[in-house]
């Protein structure tokens, strides 16, 4: 669900993370000439984006343009109703999901209907609640979205023909569509797709769930290795699985139950196992963090809600397929993850666990196969070679050694931009009530009527020229918050340290936590003599083996209030001083953004509020180049890098969307499906079995 948000930030501004599908993603004086609120706002292009370039809320009103430009049946099909507000009193509250009588009284108000009671619930089904307690609205208020069953409603209550007769569409408030939009797990559109093209036949209303060639393999069965078991891993493996090739899932890290162990360890007694901790093992980075499902690819796209329905297949709550900010927490990505398992292995995918990968096997240009050794400790086997006819490469964003022994293969890696900062935590009280005022009461350590307050917000400072490398603008954001989280260290080496935050699920804990990121680009790095493909990669490792350093080793944190981060005074564990961790300019953006924050979220300059140290791994540093319409790496033939490692994701959603079109991709190459991707999630937008 929404939380309040003082200002939305553009997915256009996070130049950090691009979308991976063009084809379907207190200011010191004299530092900075601008001073200015953090006004939000998109990036906008000179020439006009056509075609799949749109973005969503684009092609949404070029849609309704065209439909009001043609004759509609009213009494066919469904009508959306958007941006229906209903009061915090009024409302049953964050976990109600269904329709109410106030809902009903605004769905009323759009028809014109005297009597919101004597509608019948049955004809309508939320969409989307969010809530919404931006200090511009007059209260706070959960928003709505709904879908009326034309058919139903006029069976149910006939009365309401008049009514429905005279609804037009409005661009962001209604909309009609022929079609109920549905949509099925990635199980059942593919198993769907060999079922139309074994029989031939067209489904409800002519619409098959897909209707590529799907065929055998005329000779053997295609041999795959999937290296990395995050979310781009699980669902390129889960894709290929089910197409019938023969996958092996290779795993550096340890299955969820062990994992959890390993970082237990690594909280409680400071003891950190290099290939078992919080970026590396099943479910990759994201299992033990907040869970989020947010995603600035296109929330209503058929990839995404497929992603969506497939992880309810796998155990996550319905409500996820609803919540207009949905989020798991570790706590039910655990469970998830052990059920996406049992369906792999039950598929005969081949999962190894502690097994990491040391090189390809490179012939004439195409990689046939990989070098693996145990790096559980227990020393099953030093090394063994591994045939396949292709990889795919999904290894996540720490996974440094895999980038070195790339660039051995004499590969292409380009540095890309990132962002780095401080992870910003507060009582969670305090942000409670500074974005909800009086209403604060009513979270209610996340059990309440409304949830548990977060907030994003970002500012663009320019350099002067004088003390920073260039003068190019950067934007100062908050990232990755958790409401009701924790910080915690999510180093792979002893000497150097680096942080995150996750929370569980009801998200209860007394404090809030947030990333504040500053973009970086490769003029940054080579200020600092970093250079090559690999130089965000040392400059990301310079300021964690600076971090550490301050925190006097054995993953102490260097913490310092905000306060006195404003003011350059020591405070905190080791008395540090978060100054001297970055560059000058860093630093200076970070202050002038941190006291701009503060006049949208007046207190968030406390003493009561800590600043950590240090984020670094907000996104890769590096970005793989592949073929967009293969996924194939444009240097080695056989790989495909995909996910958040290869530079192509941004998170739990974007990264399973990037595996998923990889696998389809990957099959389609190994002859075993034929149809475009995209035509099978644009149809099946319009058929199916089951409605997001």
């Amino acid at each position: 669900m929404f939380s309040a948000s003082t200002k939305l930030l553009c997915s256009s501004h996070l130049s950090f993370t691009q979308n991976p599908y063009p084809q379907l993603l207190f200011s010191p004086k004299n530092q900075f000439i601008h001073h200015q609120k953090p006004v939000i706002r998109c990036a906008r292009t000179r020439s006009k984006r056509t075609g799949k370039s749109r973005y969503p809320s684009e092609k949404r009103k070029l849609k309704l343009t065209q439909q009001t430009q043609t004759q509609i049946d009213k009494f066919k099909g469904y009508w959306r109703f958007f941006k229906l507000a209903v009061s915090v009193d009024k409302d049953p509250g964050k976990d109600f999901l269904d329709v109410s009588l106030a809902l009903l009284e605004q769905v009323a108000k759009v028809l014109e209907f005297p009597v919101a009671s004597m509608l019948p619930p049955e004809a309508f089904t939320v969409l989307r609640k969010s809530f919404d307690a931006r200090k511009s609205q007059k209260e706070p208020k959960f928003v709505y979205t709904v879908e009326l069953d034309v058919d139903k409603l006029l069976n149910m209550e006939p009365r309401t023909w008049d009514f429905i007769s005279r609804l037009e569409p409005k661009i962001g408030l209604i909309e009609h569509t022929p079609h109920e939009r549905v949509v099925g797990d990635l199980v059942n559109i593919i198993h769907d797709n060999k079922k139309s093209n074994s029989d031939g036949l067209l489904g409800e209303n002519g619409h098959c769930s897909s209707s590529s060639s799907y065929k055998l393999p005329v000779t053997k069965t295609p041999k795959v290795a999937v290296v990395g078991s995050g979310p781009a891993g699980l669902f390129a493996a889960l894709v290929l699985a089910e197409f019938g090739v023969d996958v092996t899932l290779i795993e550096r890290g340890q299955p969820v139950e062990k994992r959890g162990r390993d970082i237990g360890a690594l909280v409680v007694r400071k003891i950190l196992q290099a290939e078992s901790n919080f970026c590396f093992g099943e479910g990759g980075a994201g299992t033990w963090s907040d869970g989020k499902l947010v995603t600035r690819i296109g929330r209503n796209s058929g990839s995404v809600l497929s992603v969506m329905k497939t992880l309810v297949r796998f155990g996550a709550p319905e409500s996820i397929l609803i919540d207009g900010k949905p989020h798991l927490g570790t706590d039910r990505l655990i469970p998830l993850l052990r059920n996406f398992r049992q369906h792999l292995q039950d598929l005969g995918v081949n999962i190894r666990f502690g097994t990491r990968v040391d090189d390809l096997i490179v012939e004439n240009g195409h990689v046939v196969g990989v070098n693996v050794s145990d790096s559980s400790g227990s020393s099953q086997f030093n090394s063994e070679k591994l045939g396949f006819d292709a990889v795919v490469l999904a290894v996540g964003h720490s996974a440094r050694d895999v980038y070195q022994m790339l660039l051995s293969h004499n590969m292409e890696l380009i540095p890309k931009d990132f962002a780095v900062g401080l992870r910003v935590e507060h009582p969670q009280e305090l942000i409670n009530t500074i974005q909800y005022s009086k209403l604060a009461n009513e979270v209610r350590n996340g059990r309440g009527k409304v949830p548990v307050a977060d907030y994003k917000v970002v500012e663009y400072v320019q350099g002067d020229g004088n003390n920073v490398p260039f003068t190019s603008q950067r934007s100062c954001y908050s990232f990755c918050m958790c409401p009701g989280g924790q910080v915690v260290v999510t180093s792979i080496n002893p000497s150097e340290l680096c942080i995150n935050g996750m929370s569980f699920s009801r998200r209860a804990s007394k404090w809030a936590n947030a990333a504040l990121a500053v973009t970086v680009s490769p003029k940054d790095f080579s200020a600092l003599n970093f250079h090559g493909p690999l130089a965000g990669v040392e400059f990301q490792r310079e300021f964690e083996q600076r971090a550490a350093t301050m925190g006097g080793g054995n993953f102490v944190v260097p913490v310092q209030t905000v306060q006195d981060f404003m003011n350059n005074k020591l405070s905190g564990v080791k008395a540090a001083n978060l100054h001297e961790l970055f560059p000058v300019h860093i630093t200076q953006a970070l202050q002038h953004s941190i006291s701009t924050f503060d006049q949208e979220l007046p207190g968030f300059i406390s003493n009561n509020a800590l600043l950590h140290g240090v984020e670094t791994r907000t996104s890769s540093p590096v970005q793989i180049p592949r073929n967009p319409d293969t996924f194939e790496s444009t240097s080695l033939g056989g790989l495909y890098p995909v996910g958040e490692g290869a530079g192509y994701a941004g998170g739990i959603v974007s990264a399973a969307v990037d595996g998923m079109y990889a696998g389809f991709a990957l099959a389609k190459r190994l002859d075993l499906y034929e149809d475009d991707i995209e035509s099978i999630f644009g149809r099946t937008q319009n058929s199916g079995s089951a409605k997001y």
